[in-house]
Order: C-alpha cells, then structure tokens, then sequence
C-alpha cells in the first residue's frame, strides 16, 4: 500500500463491547486476504477506553499483514469472568471517604475504584510486546499510535501520541484537546481504559488522567492530523437505539440503578459517535463546494483563515464505518440470564448479576458490557464483529481498493 495514502483506524469500544472490534478487525483481515508477509491494512491507529488496549495491540503487530488478529482473539476468549469482576467495595467506600487519592502508604498512583485493577493491568502488560510496538513504530509500521485520557482536574482531552520519524502530527488549537508526544507506554493505556469510579484514574507525571472517551469519544480529528487520508471506524453502538425503536423496555417503571448506570455509560463513551460520523460527512460535502464553487483567491483565503484558527486545512477524508447489527446491552442481558448458574464469582458481584439473570428476555444489561470481561461473552461479540464484516466484504475490499 502506497504511503501517500494512509488509513487510519478508530477504535473506541468501552469495556466488553472492545471484543465486537476484534470481530469485525479479524473480518477485515480475512476480507482482504492477509497473511505474514503483506502489508499491515492500517498506518494510523486511534483508540480509547478498551478500544485503546486493542489499537496497541494492532500497533504491536503491524509487521505482519494479518497483525495477530487471532492472537488478539484468543486473548479475550480466555478472559475470566472471576478474575475480572471482582469488588474492593471496603476499600472502595474508605477512599470515597478519605478522598479521590488512596490513603499514604497505598499506590498513590491510582484514583479511587470499585474494580480491583490488578487483572486488567497484567492483560494490557502481557497482551501487548511492548518493545515490538515502539519498534514497528520507529519503522513508520504504523505510522502513528494515539491514545486520548482525560486530565481529570483540568477536563483537558490530552492525546498521547507515539509517531514515527517519518510522520508529523499539526496540532490543534483548541486548547481543551492538547497532544504530547513520546512513547506510549501501558500506564496511558490503562489511563484510557480507566471508567471514573469504576476503574482508577492513573497518574502520569503531576496529573490524574481517566477514560479518553469522556470528552472525545471518536477521535477522528487526530488520526487526520497525524497524517489519515481515509479512515475505518469502528462502532459498538447498535444504530436502532438512536431511531423509532430506542425506546425503554417497560417505560411504566422506574428504572434499576444498574439500568440507568449503563444508559449513562452510553451516553457518555458511546453516543457520540453517531454525531461525529454526520459531522464528517457534511465536513465532506463542504470540501467538495469550497474545492468547485470558490475561485483560486477564495480558496487561498479561506486556507489563511483555517491555518490560524485550526491549525490545518480542511481536506476530504474518506470514511468506512461498522455497527453492531444487534444491540449489545440486550446480548449482555440474554447471556448473564442463560449462563448465571456457571458464573464463579464473588458474593457480590454475584447479587448484581443474579437481578439481571432475573429479569425479562430481552431487557438490556448494558452496564454489564462494561464489567463483564467474560470469555464466553467475548466469543459472542467477536462473531458478532465477524459476520458484520463478512456481509460487507465487497465493500471492505473496495475501500482499500481505492485506497490502495
């Protein structure tokens, strides 16, 4: 693939839905036909939340054509569902108490969280060959790694950003999203990852950093300045939520706390996709009237005006976008319902998870996507991810086709 083109994927799934990614990356893959010794598909990676453990990853293995995709899949199918979901609710409620920072003698580098982190960060440490990253990067294999954390005192969006000696990144203007640039390293990506409350804020160097998908859920403007000339988004938001069919299950109750904690989880790392998908598209259509409809000085005036507020022109991105074909939060409801009794897990987390096994089929667990790293979970969204992509493998292949 010519590197005057250069593709750029974004992945911002939080927490179980980071599996449909890897579905729909592993039908890419198998689209187009990779193996060892081709060329990795994509040369600017983006990712938050979850989306950031599977975007360093793929950086990770983007010497090789096919970037380990199965690796990557054996990896959540082995997630354990005892390992994961498990409670510090004593200490949880000490830290609530004693304040956002844990108590002198305690890591006084994490925030306070309902989830023991220990799990997760061996999974970021282990899954991912570090040293391979930063060397695939120093050989513009990809060309770039970002990952965005919010900087919780400031509510700054910092991208945190690994590029290659070839590449340049135009920063942005906006002083509430800021770039540093250096090598990534796992305590980024756990920021990334980091749920307030839930999972613990980390710091790195003076400040306390949690989920880029907070405040810049899509990071699409990124992955254009550092260099995207066409882009892959992958989303874990099925499209009927937000249309005639969005409505609640049993609007005559009021709803659980799990229930709204997981629409509120929605709403603040998933939502915004959709919008930031229709914005691309009109920034599009806008090129389009300014590259025919403006006169050569029109156009050099307009580029003036664009350099010194934004920092970087407007151009054409090309655009292919993935959506869940079925809703996630009810997948989550249907496979705590029919597996709860093979659940091995702590008092606790047990309780919450036995009200949602009792609950109608078809009602939606959606925090659950959030908590529940489960392999069996796992394998239903990356089949899921999987067939998503297969039915669109002419599409897939046209992309990179014209990208090519």
């Amino acid at each position: 693939m010519s590197r005057e083109r250069s593709v750029g994927l974004v992945l911002s799934g939080g927490g179980m839905r980071g599996a449909y990614e890897v579905g729909v990356l592993a039908g890419i893959v198998d689209a187009l036909g990779l193996g060892t010794n081709d060329a990795a598909p994509f040369d600017v990676l983006a990712g938050t939340s979850v989306g950031a453990i599977n975007a360093a990853f793929v950086a990770a293995n983007s010497h090789v054509g096919h970037c380990n995709v199965r690796q990557l899949r054996k990896r959540w199918a082995n997630l354990k569902l005892s390992s994961h979901l498990r409670f510090q609710t004593r200490g949880f409620i000490r830290q609530l108490l004693a304040g956002a920072t844990p108590p002198s003698g305690e890591d006084e580098h994490l925030g306070t969280s309902l989830i023991q982190p220990g799990p997760l960060e061996q999974l970021v440490e282990e899954s991912i060959d570090w040293p391979n990253l930063h060397l695939n990067i120093a050989r513009n294999k990809p060309q770039a790694l970002l990952i965005p954390a919010l900087e919780v005192e400031t509510g700054r969006t910092i991208i945190f950003s690994e590029l290659s000696p070839q590449s340049k990144y135009i920063p942005a203007e906006d002083p509430r999203r800021t770039s540093e640039i250096g090598p990534i390293r796992p305590v980024h990506v756990l920021a990334s990852t980091a749920i307030p409350l839930v999972l613990p804020a980390r710091r790195i160097g003076r400040y306390f950093y949690c989920d880029g998908g907070l405040r810049f859920n899509t990071p699409l403007a990124p992955v254009i300045r550092a260099g995207a000339t066409s882009i892959i988004v992958i989303s874990t938001t099925h499209r009927e939520l937000h249309g005639e069919h969005g409505h609640s299950e049993h609007p005559e109750r009021y709803p659980t706390f799990t229930f709204l904690m997981g629409k509120v989880l929605n709403a603040l790392l998933l939502d915004p996709i959709e919008h930031d998908l229709q914005m691309m598209d009109r920034l599009n259509e806008m090129v389009d009237v300014y590259e025919h409809g403006l006169s050569p000085e029109a156009q050099a005036q307009v580029d003036r005006f664009l350099h010194r507020t934004r920092g970087a022109y407007y151009k054409k991105v090309e655009k292919l976008a993935f959506f869940p074909s079925l809703d996630i939060g009810i997948m989550a409801g249907d496979y705590i319902r029919d597996n709860f009794k093979s659940f091995d897990v702590e008092f606790l987390p047990r309780r919450v998870l036995e009200r949602a096994a009792k609950s109608d089929p078809g009602t939606s667990a959606d925090w659950a996507t959030y908590l529940m790293f489960d392999g069996g979970f796992a394998q239903q969204l990356m089949t899921l991810g999987y067939d998503d992509a297969t039915t669109r493998r002419s599409e897939i292949c046209a992309f990179f086709e014209h990208n090519a």
